[in-house]
């Protein structure tokens, strides 16, 4: 189970949202509340016919009235680092010969930086979070088969209009929270099971 110590600050991300823990990909929260959290796929609404995109919308809507339980949409929207993708074309030109390649890896780098300066490359992650409240003293193996449910529920339904969706593990989880309130610290040192480590030890 990942149980982050708690930090004395009391304006800290983890006090603001009141997490508990995480096991095995379901997230604790205070109250007998739980979630899990799915990444979904992008569909091109756009691109279709206006037959297609009526299907779409009439699944979608069906889908939703269908639902027995809320559900939360999460869109995360950030500017794509692309130093790792540069870095690559710049270890390419060390490598290459040809003093006509080294010139279009120059360019096309060149060009690519003062794109990124001018306009900000965003990337969009979708992600669905799926509730269960336990009642009494219900256990937590009670409220992951309920959530087991409802995911296969929301899977099919997203699945019928053409979405994928992959279920966040345990870090995922935590690296979701990690960089969305630690932007900063998330793009300079990445959240690893390493980190992790190191922050129970230091903790303990």
């Amino acid at each position: 189970m990942f149980a982050l110590p708690k930090l004395n600050r009391t304006g800290s991300a983890r006090h603001q949202i009141a997490i508990k823990g995480i096991e095995d990909g379901v997230l604790l929260l205070p109250d007998n509340e739980y979630r899990v959290i799915i990444e979904t796929s992008s569909i091109n609404f756009h691109l279709m016919s206006e037959n297609e995109q009526d299907a779409v919308v009439d699944i979608y809507k069906a889908f939703l009235n269908s639902l027995s339980f809320p559900i939360q949409i999460l869109q995360k929207v950030r500017a794509l680092d692309i130093d790792d993708y540069l870095q690559t074309f710049e270890a390419k030109r060390k490598d290459e010969n040809v003093a006509i390649y080294k010139k279009q890896i120059d360019g096309y780098t060149k060009y690519v930086q003062s794109l990124v300066k001018t306009n900000k490359i965003l990337s969009r992650q979708f992600y669905i979070v799926i509730p269960y409240r336990t009642k009494g003293k219900e256990s937590i193996e009670i409220a992951r088969e309920q959530l087991e449910n409802r995911l296969a529920i929301v899977e099919k339904g997203l699945g019928n209009v053409g979405i994928k969706t992959r279920s966040l593990n345990s870090l995922e989880m935590l690296d979701l929270f990690y960089g969305s309130y630690n932007e900063a610290d998330a793009k300079q040192q990445p959240l690893t099971q390493q980190t992790i480590d190191l922050l129970r030890r230091n903790h303990l």
